[in-house]
């Protein structure tokens, strides 16, 4: 428990004598009655079993921020980095600006931010690793770094950029809303150390004194109806119609005179010059998710084609199921399962821990993509190994000769419905509203797309390598090719033509693909258009030729990538605003380019948690038992 001096200072105390009984978004402020077992119920700081006696602890408790009083010393981030001992890199608090005008009307408007610990903390449900809780004491949404195997995910949700994942430590920590000092009736360490009487804290809805305002949005603020955030703010100076963050981002934020309110819009600081850009394209953090996705969705797509086609009597897919090709299919496809499973485990800050992922399958859509591609992968591995025993006429000897015929169907349906769940969660997952650029239903489009036309060539590929192309598959594959083509090119375009017109993060996201990454931008549409010509062109006259299908290949695979790497480097989040050097994701790939975080003091850490140690894997596996993690996962499951 945290021990107060006995001259606390007035403005280090809490003091709500009284509050409301609803907020804004009409839920009740007290968390939970005294009926609730939840109810009188220690923290256990530090595994001290005493209980706060604070008056007001099962009462939501919020941030307020005075913008008018705000000089942006910093002293919040100190004093909050200094309670939780946090390095250089890290920051649970984090003050940015936007400013407007010009001299001498240049304004400038400071905006100190940390965890909101939301109504509706979206971190919670979207964690796999059920690493947050939102406790009845004080609504405070805690997180156990012990539990988080370092996905980042909360970090895609979170309009707030609360979550922070260490590159280094390879696990995510945030604000605590220093529920120790809470217990001992003391506001939060920065709201303690803030100079200017701008940071305070207590029962949220009320207005401290000697404040007139409680409004819950300022400029540069994300919007409040996705997680319903716990902080206020005051903000009386009029300030200019256009506010502009100095940060890399190119937005601004437009004040609506018909709503009063400030709004994101698009700020072309970069200018509009095409650009290629492909070092940072295709070195991008995320290459993991680009490996894993496309060759999840190719081999899925290949599965479902090869099953289906078997099943409903699509005489050139029932051919080639009982070719010699067959067997090469499905090893290239588990091999190409494996290795984007790989790719994915060992992109995770604690790759060690990469069972934890099936913990939150009730809320999260990451859980659930995971339960649904193993489900898929235990399908193909099945039918994979009973293809084996057919091609070495192992069947009829070890099972007689219709039960291998019959397990293998059941793994064929594990496969499929293992392919509808992983694939339905593998697009949920990207549906944020905190990430517009991603938010749209092309994203389930390119997905689908991807499935159809990869795994249609990848049959090709392995048909013709294996001798086993036929006119008939031939066409079939290049018109499903053609329609996942087409798939993906209707949703390009409706995306293109939605985000143009946005008030979002979506069209600044949509002016550095025209810009930054112009270049690449065309290439993936001119080589989908091609390739969509050249789909249809060998569907409609069947020229079924070895060299067509290779060019068509290579085409769709190299537009694929440079698309899926599009999608991850793009997306802009609704974030808040940075400084020049202070999360200023421009500076921070600057930095680490040129050397500069090397230097501590500058805030920039390269990442180094991927150099996993494999000793690290062999030591957790010899020391637990698979029963146990099976019964500890179950336990978790099953709540």
């Amino acid at each position: 428990m945290f021990k107060a001096r006995a001259n606390e200072p007035t403005y280090a105390l809490l003091n709500d004598p009284s509050s409301q009984t609803h907020n804004r978004y009409g839920r009740s402020i007290e968390t939970v009655t005294e009926e609730d077992p939840r109810y009188g119920v220690s923290l256990k700081i530090n595994e001290n079993p005493e209980i706060g006696d604070n008056p007001n602890r099962y009462k939501q408790h919020g941030f307020y921020f005075n913008a008018d009083n705000c000089i942006a010393c910093h002293a919040c981030e100190a004093a909050c980095s200094e309670k939780n001992d946090n390095p250089a890199h890290i920051a649970f608090r984090s003050v940015g600006f936007v400013e407007g005008g010009s001299y001498p009307a240049y304004q400038r408007l400071n905006i100190s931010m940390a965890c909101n610990h939301c109504d509706n903390p979206v971190c919670l449900k979207g964690c796999p690793t059920r690493a947050y809780t939102k406790f009845a004491e004080y609504g405070a949404v805690l997180q156990d770094p012990d539990i988080c195997f370092g996905c980042g995910y909360c970090t895609w949700v979170c309009p707030y950029n609360a979550p922070q994942l260490d590159p280094v430590k390879g696990q995510v920590t945030k604000c605590n809303m220093c529920v120790d000092r809470l217990e001992v009736g003391l506001k939060p360490a920065c709201a303690s150390a803030c100079l200017g009487k701008a940071l305070d804290f207590g029962v949220i809805e009320n207005v401290p004194e000697g404040r007139t305002q409680a409004k819950a949005e300022i400029p540069g603020f994300p919007r409040t109806d996705i997680t319903n955030p716990n902080i206020r703010f005051q903000q009386t100076r009029t300030t200019q119609r256009d506010m502009q963050r100095v940060d890399s981002t190119p937005l601004k934020y437009h004040r609506d005179d018909s709503e009063g309110r400030f709004r994101p819009a698009l700020d072309p600081k970069h200018g509009f010059k095409r650009e290629w850009n492909l070092k940072r394209l295709l070195g991008s953090h995320e290459n993991a998710h680009i490996a894993f996705t496309l060759s999840v969705q190719t081999v899925m797509g290949a599965f479902a084609m090869l099953v289906l086609g078997s099943w409903f009597g699509q005489e050139a897919i029932a051919n080639f199921a009982a070719s010699s090709a067959f067997v090469p299919a499905l090893s290239v496809m588990f091999v190409m399962m494996a290795v984007g499973l790989f790719k994915l485990n060992m992109h995770l800050g604690k790759p060690h821990r990469f069972y934890r992922g099936f913990y939150n399958l009730r809320m999260s859509p990451v859980s659930r993509e995971i339960a649904g591609v193993t489900l898929f992968f235990v399908g193909l591995a099945g039918f994979t190994l009973f293809a084996l025993f057919a091609l070495f006429a192992l069947s009829d000897e070890l099972f007689g000769h219709n039960f291998p015929v019959v397990i293998q169907d059941v793994f064929a349906v594990l496969g499929l419905a293992g392919a509808a769940i992983g694939g339905y969660f593998m697009y949920k997952l990207y549906r944020i509203p905190a990430r517009p650029f991603w938010d749209h239903w092309q994203t389930a489009a390119t997905f689908a797309g991807s499935a159809l036309s990869l795994g249609a060539l990848l049959l090709a590929v392995i048909a013709l390598l294996t001798a086993q192309m036929t006119p008939e598959l031939g066409r079939l594959l290049a018109m499903i090719a053609g329609v996942g083509l087409a798939l993906e090119g209707v949703g390009l375009l409706y995306h293109a033509r939605d985000l143009k017109g946005h008030e979002s993060e979506g069209a600044a996201s949509f002016y550095e693909q025209s810009t930054t990454f112009g270049y690449a931008y065309w290439l993936r549409n001119g080589l989908l258009a091609v390739s969509l010509i050249v789909a249809v062109g060998m569907a409609l006259m069947g020229l079924i030729d070895g060299w067509a299908f290779a060019l068509l290949a290579v085409m769709a695979l190299v537009s694929s990538t440079i698309g899926r790497a599009l999608f991850y480097v793009l997306v802009i989040p609704t974030t808040m605003p940075g400084a020049f050097f202070w999360k200023n994701r421009g500076f921070v790939e600057h930095a680490r380019e040129v050397g500069l975080a090397d230097m501590p003091q500058l805030g920039v850490a390269y990442e180094q948690h991927h150099q996993f140690k494999v000793r690290e894997l062999v030591e957790t596996i010899r020391t637990t038992t698979v029963r146990e993690k099976l019964s500890q996962l179950w336990r978790i499951v099953t709540g």
